[in-house]
C-alpha cells in the first residue's frame, strides 16, 4: 500500500480546512493530505491541486459543504477526481467506497468506554483500510484498540507537539493528521 509506505517515510498528515492551509500543505514535505472542509464547487479543484504535486489525497465526505454523503456523492467523486481514498464516520460509506476500490479510513471519537466499545464494534463490522481515532493525544486508548483490532491506525485531534507525536506512533499510530501546520514539518 503505497499510503503505508509514504507515512512510514514522514507520518505527519497535513489536515486542511481552507485554500490557505491547502498552499501551505502543498509547499510542505507532507505526503499525504485531508481534506476536511471544502464545498461541493471548491473540492474538484483542491484534490487536483495535490494530485498534481504527486501527495496522496483522502477527502472526508462528511463534511463537503453543499454534497451530503451519499452513494451518488462518492460516485461524482470517483469520477470526477483523483481521490484516493475518503474518511467518514459513516459505516455505510466506508463500506460502498470499499466496493468502489478506494481507500477509506473510518473515524471515530471516542470520549468514553462506551464509544470505545461501539468503536471496536463498528471497525470490526465495516473493515476500513484504516482506522483514526479522534482525540489522538490518548497512547493508551490507541495500544488498546490496536491489541482489540489489528489496522493500520491514525491518531487525530488534540495533537498539540511533538511529545503528542512520538507518544501516538509509540503506541502503535501509523500516522499523525493535524490542522496545526506548526508541527508539520516535525
Amino acid at each position: 500500500m503505497e499510503l503505508i509506505e509514504k507515512l512510514e517515510l514522514n507520518p505527519i498528515i497535513a489536515a486542511i480546512k481552507d485554500e490557505k492551509t491547502l498552499i501551505d500543505a502543498l509547499n510542505s514535505e507532507i505526503e499525504v493530505i485531508f481534506i476536511l472542509k471544502s464545498t461541493i464547487l471548491s473540492i474538484e479543484s483542491m484534490i487536483e491541486k495535490i494530485k498534481s504535486k504527486g501527495k496522496i489525497v483522502f477527502v472526508h465526505i462528511d463534511l463537503i459543504d453543499g454534497m451530503s454523503p451519499t452513494v451518488s456523492a462518492l460516485n461524482f467523486l470517483k469520477k470526477k477526481t483523483r481521490l484516493d481514498g475518503i474518511i467518514s464516520t459513516k459505516s455505510a460509506m466506508i463500506k460502498e467506497a470499499k466496493k468502489q476500490k478506494l481507500l477509506t479510513i473510518q473515524r471515530f471519537f471516542i470520549l468514553d468506554s462506551i464509544s470505545y466499545k461501539n468503536s471496536l464494534k463498528h471497525a470490526r463490522e465495516t473493515k476500513p483500510d484504516i482506522v483514526e481515532i479522534l482525540p489522538g493525544a490518548m497512547p493508551k486508548i490507541i495500544k488498546r484498540f490496536l491489541y482489540n483490532y489489528q489496522c493500520p491506525l491514525i491518531a487525530s485531534g488534540i495533537i498539540m507537539d511533538k511529545e503528542d507525536i512520538i507518544l501516538a506512533l509509540k503506541a502503535g499510530a501509523i500516522g499523525i493528521s493535524t490542522t496545526n501546520s506548526e508541527i508539520w514539518s516535525l
